[in-house]
């Protein structure tokens, strides 16, 4: 049951139940959104300091975008992660690596939470991966996140996520890291997070 009014665009089953993913809607999301990136446990997603206003904004501007895009996901209806789908030849790394056809950048946040679930985050990462690989044109996944950011990279790896080495970025020193259909099987297949 979807008790988040907006259209599914994907669905994942888990041990924790059923993942969705979902259009994001930057004014309705508003105060939703604020309350996660805004979180200290969502520190490297580097908005703590933005009010409602601009991170509305922000996530207009990714929906103006034409190589940027953002997603709400739920578990069993409930909203409690974000995606962040993009063109790594256009947006976050362009020109910062040789880019192949087939790759598409993805960031995710899980929502904070009192009441942490057990295997909650490996799910949405399965989750996430899952749905940008349901995109035949799809070949590769990259990620660039936080070097400092252990424990997303334990996720990563958890997925089929091979670490390239550390990239210098604007605004961090990254770890940029691929993972391909093939890796993300192999990472996989048998398990059900």
């Amino acid at each position: 049951m979807n008790d988040f009014d907006r259209p599914t665009l994907f669905a994942h089953s888990s041990s924790l139940g059923t993942l969705a993913i979902h259009p994001l809607d930057p004014a309705a999301d508003r105060a939703l959104l604020h309350s996660w990136v805004t979180h200290p446990k969502a520190a490297y997603w580097l908005m703590q300091d933005q009010s409602p206003q601009e991170v509305e904004h922000f996530y207009r501007e990714v929906a103006a975008h034409p190589h940027h895009e953002a997603f709400v996901g739920t578990l069993n209806g409930t909203p409690c992660f974000l995606i962040e789908r993009y063109d790594p030849k256009h947006v976050e790394l362009a020109g910062l690596y040789p880019a192949r056809p087939g790759d598409i950048g993805m960031h995710f946040l899980c929502a904070p939470t009192d009441r942490p679930r057990h295997g909650f985050s490996r799910a949405v990462i399965t989750a996430v991966m899952a749905y940008l690989f349901d995109d035949p044109a799809v070949r590769r996944v990259v990620v660039e996140p936080d070097l400092r950011n252990t424990a997303v990279h334990a996720l990563n790896a958890a997925v089929g996520f091979v670490p390239q080495g550390p990239l210098a970025k604007p605004e961090k020193e990254a770890l940029l890291s691929f993972c391909t259909r093939e890796q993300f099987r192999a990472a996989t297949e048998g398990n059900t997070p």
